[in-house]
């Protein structure tokens, strides 16, 4: 019923507030020798108490620069830092920053931080990146499509991530994520027990002069998201 779906709802955004502002921020400055381990067993436990369950297909590739995914919600987040611990920088817009909780929760992570209404955002985050790549040795995550959609169909993905990915010479994993909503719909907000489903794909080494791989990689996403949708009624 839609009632319990709404408490659902209300009740994994309270868990989400309040492990991250109890529990991961003071961990985090307290105990910064370990960021990767914290985050990744925090959203562990928050991902449970949603009554959220993972499921992965393929292999990821711990080796690439840059991870590349399809967005939902903050499920999708939760969700990847809960299968993997691989100290994952996360590119989020600088609004975000400036909220209190995840602003602290984004800093205290040293995630990369985007400025889409300033010209220079882009020559930052290729910096970023870069020193990401060569300095702290940890992978980024980003979502082309710029923002959350509750729709089947990906969004036009910006160009940054295509001229970052060309700019470095970046090794690129693909992630399609399905399953997410369905646990925290932000849309809607309704709420359910769940499976969000990661699919790692074949990473691909981006050479400077590749002009087709971007929209490639777009394309073979779209597919596997529709595919997930025909054959297993599982939406992105």
């Amino acid at each position: 019923m839609k009632i319990f779906a709404s408490i659902r709802f209300y009740w994994g955004a309270f868990i989400i507030s309040f492990n991250t502002a109890v529990l991961m921020i003071p961990a985090l400055m307290l105990f910064g020798k370990y960021k990767s381990t914290i985050v990744h067993y925090i959203n562990t436990i928050t991902l449970f108490m949603m009554g959220g369950k993972l499921a992965q297909k393929g292999i990821m590739d711990t080796s690439a620069d840059m991870y590349i995914m399809n967005h939902q919600g903050i499920v999708d987040i939760i969700g990847f830092e809960a299968l993997q611990n691989n100290h994952v920088r996360w590119v989020a817009k600088k609004e975000l920053f400036d909220t209190p909780w995840f602003g602290n929760l984004l800093r205290h992570g040293e995630m990369i931080s985007l400025d889409r209404a300033n010209k220079a955002g882009l020559i930052k985050l290729i910096r970023d990146v870069k020193e990401s790549k060569e300095l702290y040795h940890r992978p980024v995550a980003i979502f082309p499509e710029g923002t959350r959609t509750d729709k089947q169909a990906l969004l036009s993905f910006k160009q940054g991530s295509n001229i970052i990915a060309k700019k470095l010479e970046l090794k690129v994993q693909p992630v399609v994520i399905t399953g997410s909503k369905w646990i925290l719909n932000e849309h809607i907000r309704t709420g359910h027990s769940g499976v969000v489903t990661y699919h790692f794909l074949a990473s691909i080494s981006v050479k400077n002069d590749d002009k087709k791989w971007f929209d490639t990689t777009k394309k073979e996403m779209q597919k596997v998201i529709d595919d997930e949708l025909n054959k297993h009624n599982s939406s992105r």
